[in-house]
């Protein structure tokens, strides 16, 4: 096929296509909606229907009750059909003798009110039916009374609900005594199509018309059938072919002529490609005009032109490189120093490249990237301080991507914060280890490393300015670039793998929290920073509530899983700026800075609830154990119970151990607590010494170790002394069973 035949097949189908699927769906929405609208008028006739026969025999039943209970039923009756309560009134005994009737009375069948099945036959009445009944209730007879169904009925009905009704037998089909206020002709199709009609469905008749059945029901025993008119344009569908007859004329017209325009150019243009292929740098494309095709053109003639410049700059080798390798490799060989390592690794690439300037830049915990190391850059406007360049645009998308980018930058769109270029060339650096790779600033306690597995972080970023000579980098440069790259990503990884390991001497193993250590240089620094500005710090002591029933019942493993989950509570509870600690064993410690007991009692609430309301789920995935656990908590502020970091821990765990004997799952401040704790026995039953005599401070879990307990003393604390020395908090106590 030719491309004059793939246009203007393609114009055709571009054009054709809406036309048909917009013409489908205009002829199937008109539809839709007609259907829709008949279905809710039909709906409304309905309720109409039921709601006016309920009421007739609402009323018959009201008549018959009349004439029930009247001493003499012959002047009732009469009476009854005198007001058009009823058209007639029967009173039968016992055995069924009539004893009473108003005349005339309507022909047979009568249509019980309650009846729910389809009458054998057409009705010729409505009938309510009421017993008679002497003083002792002994029944003496009955009441019925009776209104005809009737063609003056059937057209009340119609008028009452603005569709056409038909009154069918029990079969479903017209009888001889059937009434309608459909035409003869109408009355064929509604009979035809409501065959196989059941409850609420709608369905449409060959003349245009929408029908649906009404009863049996509670309320209206009788069968009818309402038919409402359709109100779609009856020439709708020849309107819509006629639409798209002219619309597939006027698209052929019009593809013929877009396809002559659009080959003749491309075949010159083919022409001139196969020229080139065969060695011919001189060919030339004629340029017709400014549109896309103009501009291909253009563009093929400027690519022939340059071609030949490009082949011979292309064969150039760059020996260079390998000598700047070897002196990296050296370097990378041969020192520690992080600033050395980076400022080799940039003067080599700014050498290899032929860059005018460059920068190593580092992510650091503000989530900036910050240089390292620079050559060739002015220093920032705002200051003597490091390059800081926002994760944004440019060169800080290379670290959001984690892929290489090179390019050309405009002075007046250039990123704000970035050095100004106007080429650049940035690849990032990324260190994938065993179990994942490490962020920038390090995990945090509170949330955990990345999984094993995990694709390598981007940390940093290598990038080079302006290339000598006014030219682009090219992908010569990023190879090289990448090479660099490799290099200094290893080096620096290998310095943040030391900096990681002092990390983790400080964090707990199991649960991700903080550990002892760190707990006295926090509180110690927290201290000082409350006393220097006049703010308050709040510490809360935390244990759980007969954790070593936990162990006991459920097994280590489990309870090392209450301790991991209870840790990500009190994180999910907690400020950025608190601190949370695990101790040893199931004691754990969180630091509330600039907040007094109020709010701390508020976080200890929360704390409470987040672990009392919802079990902790242990044991296998096919058939898990949820444990419920509380906690009991202790609350101490600096300055008010202490005025070292020590002496509040201490009233907080005095605090703690009164919430215990109160009962535990509560909590306690520091004051309060004394007074408490005086009045309070311990809960029997409890496992909780009364005594804090033999409650000893001891050294907190070894790193790795679950949720057993240590008996090591921490360093600087008295041995067999409940408190050491005062420059920093002591080991906590190690579980009594609480």
């Amino acid at each position: 096929m030719t491309l004059r035949a793939r246009v203007t097949a393609a114009f055709l189908t571009v054009v054709l296509g809406p036309v048909l699927v917009g013409a489908y769906f205009v002829g199937s929405a008109v539809t839709t909606i007609d259907r829709s609208r008949s279905a809710d008028r039909l709906a409304v006739a309905a309720t109409a229907v039921q709601t006016a026969v309920d009421t007739l025999c609402q009323q018959l039943r009201a008549a018959a009750e009349v004439v029930a209970l009247a001493a003499d039923r012959a002047v009732a009756a009469g009476q009854v059909v005198d007001r058009g309560l009823a058209a007639a009134v029967r009173v039968t005994d016992v055995g069924g003798q009539v004893l009473h009737a108003t005349t005339p009375l309507p022909a047979a069948p009568w249509r019980d009110c309650a009846a729910r099945t389809p009458a054998p036959a057409s009705p010729g009445a409505l009938a309510v039916r009421v017993d008679l009944r002497d003083a002792t209730g002994v029944a003496r007879g009955a009441v019925t009374a009776a209104q005809p169904v009737d063609p003056a009925f059937v057209a009340r009905l119609a008028v009452l609900t603005g569709a056409a009704v038909t009154l069918l037998d029990g079969s479903g089909m017209g009888s001889p005594r059937q009434h309608t206020t459909e035409s003869a002709g109408g009355r064929e199709a509604v009979l035809g199509a409501v065959g196989g009609l059941d409850g609420e469905q709608v369905v449409g008749t060959a003349d245009g018309r929408y029908v649906r059945r009404v009863g049996p029901s509670a309320g209206q025993p009788l069968s009818l059938v309402l038919s409402v008119p359709s109100d779609r344009p009856p020439s709708l569908y020849a309107a819509l072919v006629a639409a798209v007859l002219l619309a597939v004329l006027l698209a052929v017209v019009v593809a013929g002529r877009l396809a002559r325009v659009t080959s003749r150019p491309l075949v010159e243009l083919a022409g001139a490609v196969d020229r080139v292929a065969r060695g011919d740098l001189t060919a030339r494309v004629p340029v017709r005009g400014r549109d896309e095709i103009g501009r291909l053109a253009g563009a093929f003639n400027r690519m022939a032109r340059e071609t030949g410049t490009y082949v011979a700059a292309l064969t150039s080798s760059r020996d260079q490189l390998r000598g700047h390798l070897e002196v990296l490799g050296d370097t990378l060989a041969s020192t520690h120093d992080l600033q050395r390592i980076l400022r080799v690794i940039l003067h080599s690439a700014i050498a290899a490249t032929g860059a005018r300037a460059g920068a190593v830049l580092i992510v650091d915990s503000a989530g900036l990237l910050v240089a390292q190391a620079t050559e060739g850059l002015e220093v920032p406007a705002g200051g003597p301080g490091p390059i800081q360049v926002p994760l944004g645009d440019l060169v800080g998308a290379v670290t959001v991507s984690g892929e290489a980018r090179r390019g050309r930058v405009e002075p007046s769109v250039a990123p704000p914060g970035e050095p100004p270029c106007r080429t650049y060339i940035a690849v990032p650096f990324a260190a994938p280890r065993d179990g994942g790779a490490v962020r920038a600033d390090g995990p945090s306690p509170r949330a955990g490393g990345p999984p094993d597995g995990a694709a390598p972080a981007t940390f940093g970023v290598l990038v080079l300015y302006d290339r000598l000579g006014g030219e682009e980098f090219d992908d010569d440069d990023l190879g090289t670039l990448r090479t660099f790259a490799g290099h200094a990503a290893v080096a620096v990884d290998n310095v943040r793998v030391h900096e990681e390991t002092q990390r983790l001497s400080l964090t707990d193993p199991l649960t991700g929290l903080w550990n002892y250590r760190y707990l006295r240089q926090s509180l110690r620094r927290e201290v000082e920073r409350a006393t220097r500005f006049g703010r308050m710090l709040s510490v809360l002591a935390l244990d759980l509530d007969r954790f070593k029933h936990v162990n006991d019942t459920h097994g280590h493993a489990a309870g090392d899983r209450v301790l991991i989950e209870f840790a990500r509570r009190i994180c999910g509870e907690i400020r950025e700026v608190d601190l949370a600690f695990r101790l040893g064993g199931e004691e754990f410690v969180v630091l509330l800075p600039e907040t007094d007991a109020v709010g701390a009692a508020i976080v200890a609430e929360r704390l409470g609830a987040a672990v009392r309301d919802t079990p902790v789920a242990v044991g296998g995935f096919a058939a898990p154990v949820l444990v419920s656990v509380t906690v009991s908590i202790g609350i101490a502020v600096h300055p008010d119970h202490g005025g070292t970091g020590q002496e509040v821990l201490n009233a907080a765990d005095e605090a703690l151990y009164a919430a215990k004997a109160s009962g535990r799952d509560t909590c306690r401040v520091a004051g309060a607590a004394k007074a408490a704790a005086s009045v309070l026995p311990v809960p029997a039953g409890s496992d909780e010494r009364p005594s804090r005599a033999d409650a000893r401070r001891e050294a907190p879990a070894h790193p790795g170790a679950g949720n057993r307990s240590e008996t090591e003393l921490a360093p600087g604390s008295g041995a067999g002394t409940p408190h050491g020395p005062t420059s920093g908090p002591h080991p906590p106590r190690q579980s009594r069973g609480r």
